[in-house]
């Protein structure tokens, strides 16, 4: 028997124990012998809070057993007060979804009746999203337990609405019906918001028309949404603010837009201020100021020219009916700088100005607010050596130029810093006469030779062949190294095209005179193979020059091929004082030796075979003469044979 139903019993017997106190002893005791016809009517019943109650009883159906355990009613009535109290319950049963009302509620917990017999507690975390929640409202509710071991009925709401979000929130979808979510917290690139108990995301595109500078404003606030968005593979749900009052402003924008005109000037708000412009706020409608159209001087960030929720006035220069844009200008409210130059202002004039913008090719000067000129790299140095613009000048740097083009029209201006300076070009063939030695830095290289600069503006090549008597040199980069010093020679002076052809070589005496007497043809000397190559091989030779072999001259004497770092001895084949060419060879060394000992023995056998000959001529008989008898016999022998063979042929 539960709790209540017994409280309700014990309230019973304590009525019932009050009346039969109030009985005379003898009519008690007469009770109990003869049968009692008249109704016994009960004393005022004990104020309990509740209305007093009149028990009728009588001996026939009086339980007395009952009433001596302590129980006021019969078996009958018993039975009909379980009965009845159970009508008035509602029937329940766990993990169901059921309607209760709010009885009262604290900062901690909402007491809820559902028609229990007992009513259940609500954690007030679970109703943060509706903070207009008071006693006496409806809400749903999910039975996690009718009874737990306190006895106490447990409850929950977060479950209830969840039981049932996503229908709901698909529901919305379809219907377009706008629905409250409750902001929890933030998130990357928006919020997170509780929608029937479904963590829903809100973009921050679409928590205002307006853009968003303080997001945490919303946490912990309960707004209306639409929900415009659902995945239902991964249950995930877009929700927006934005939807809610886009279709007002958007007739809104109608309105406004219909009623512009070029030219016409506005009063707006500074809305946004981007990288690229300014989006001002017309009252409902957005324009923008791009940042090319807010000064006409150079402007490196919008910040620099308005700041957040200023009010400015601004010109309209263009708009689009059908795609709701708005081009705004502020500097065309102003006149442009060009028209107020000074008139007297020509090209050869020196002005200052502010480096604004660096790049690789120039630089642009302003001299005026609006207005600019450009300094190309070439009008910054003499050299002919262009470097980088960097390398002179930068950003917000005073500099003094001369005017070297004026085009008012079309508002341009070229400038240049090294008509400050004398022209090195000018006296070049007296400061820099052919024969002259100097002392220049090496600039950069070619794969024929070395450009070097004896002073700024004043430049030279060195030709690759002009560097060494004796090396023969691939490529410069094998000789010296950008950045370096190299005495130089003046060679030719070619003063239209601003160049000098200069040597290193010359300051030296050409050692080929000597070499020509020194390496002589036939002459042998010893060589170290320093470098072998596809079609041949490079031989250093004594006083620092070098020979060169072919691969059949680098064959030794035992049929193997000479190595690299091989020392041998060679032979001076060819030599060429014009093209400072000397070819060796190795292998011509044993190659002659052996030609002249094959020689020798082949004219030493030659004498011996001549010897021979003559002593067996010597030794022979005298051998008898052929006299003309001879001769005439040998006739007429021939002619009788050929008688004889005339006649066998006539039988």
């Amino acid at each position: 028997m539960s709790e209540e139903l017994k409280k309700e019993e014990q309230i019973a017997a304590e009525e019932v124990q009050a009346v039969s106190a109030e009985v005379p002893a003898e009519e008690e005791k007469a009770a109990t012998e003869e049968p009692v016809t008249e109704e016994i009517k009960k004393a005022p019943a004990k104020k309990t809070g509740k209305k007093e109650t009149t028990v009728k009883a009588t001996q026939e159906d009086f339980d007395w057993d009952a009433f001596e355990k302590g129980e006021s009613y019969g078996d009958v009535g018993k039975e009909k007060l379980i009965e009845t109290y159970g009508q008035t319950l509602n029937k329940i049963s766990d993990q169901e979804v059921v309607m209760g009302k709010v009885t009262s509620m604290n900062k901690r917990e909402v007491i809820v009746n559902i028609g229990y017999k007992s009513d259940g507690v609500v954690s007030m975390t679970e109703f943060r999203y509706n903070p207009d929640l008071k006693v006496g409202d409806e809400v749903e509710v999910f039975i996690e337990s009718q009874e737990d071991k306190k006895g106490q009925l447990l409850l929950s709401h977060k479950k209830a609405r969840a039981s049932r979000s996503w229908e709901r929130v698909n529901t919305a979808l379809e219907t377009d019906e706008i629905i409250k979510g409750y902001v929890k917290c933030r998130t990357k690139g928006g919020m997170i918001v509780d929608v029937f108990g479904i963590e829903a995301f809100l973009p921050g595109s679409q928590i205002d028309v307006k853009p968003i500078r303080d997001y945490d404003v919303f946490v912990d606030k309960t707004m209306e949404f639409k929900v415009v968005k659902i995945n239902q593979e991964f249950k995930n749900v877009v929700v927006s603010h934005k939807a809610l009052i886009e279709a007002e402003l958007e007739q809104q924008k109608k309105e406004i837009i219909s009623g512009l005109e070029k030219g016409q000037i506005l009063e707006g708000v500074v809305k946004n201020i981007t990288s690229y412009g300014v989006f001002i706020d017309l009252g409902g409608v957005d324009g923008l100021i791009h940042i090319t159209d807010l000064s006409w001087g150079r402007v490196t960030h919008p910040e620099e020219v308005v700041t957040l929720d200023e009010k400015i006035s601004v010109v309209i220069l263009d708009f689009d009916n059908d795609k709701k844009r708005i081009a705004l200008g502020l500097k065309q409210l102003t006149p442009h700088p060009w028209n107020a130059l000074d008139e007297n202002m020509k090209v050869g004039d020196t002005v200052k100005g502010k480096v604004v913008v660096m790049a690789d090719y120039g630089a642009f000067i302003e001299i005026a607010p609006g207005v600019e000129g450009l300094i190309h790299v070439s009008e910054m140095s003499w050299t002919q050596h262009l470097r980088s613009a960097q390398d002179f000048m930068k950003v917000g740097e005073e500099v003094e130029a001369v005017i070297l083009t004026l085009d008012r029209d079309e508002r341009k201006m070229s400038l240049g810093i090294k008509q400050l300076k004398d022209d090195p070009w000018g006296n070049v063939e007296e400061k820099y006469a052919v024969g002259t030695k100097h002392t220049a830095k090496v600039r950069n290289f070619t794969n024929f030779g070395v450009f070097v600069e004896i002073e700024e503006g004043v430049e030279g090549l060195i030709h690759i062949s002009d560097l060494s008597w004796t090396k023969k040199i691939k490529h410069p980069i094998e000789f010296t190294q950008i950045g370096a010093d190299i005495e130089v020679q003046v060679l030719e002076i070619d003063k239209e095209n601003r160049r000098l052809s200069l040597g290193h070589k010359q300051l030296e005496e050409n050692p080929w005179d000597v070499f020509e007497t020194v390496f002589t043809i036939g002459s042998i000397h010893e060589g170290t193979i320093i470098e072998l190559l596809e079609k041949g091989a490079v031989i250093s030779l004594p006083y620092g020059v070098e020979g060169f072999a072919t691969p059949k001259h680098l064959v030794k004497e035992d049929g193997s091929q000479a190595q690299i770092d091989e020392k041998l001895n060679f032979k001076v084949i060819e030599f060429n004082k014009d093209s400072k060419r000397i070819i060796l060879s190795h292998s011509r060394i044993f190659e002659d030796e052996q030609r002249a000992e094959k020689k020798e023995a082949n004219a030493e056998k030659k004498t011996t075979k001549k010897a021979k000959k003559e002593e067996q001529i010597s030794q022979q008989p005298a051998m008898e003469k052929t006299t003309l008898g001879d001769i005439s016999e040998l006739v007429n022998l021939k002619a009788k044979m050929q008688e004889d063979k005339d006649k066998a042929k006539a039988e």
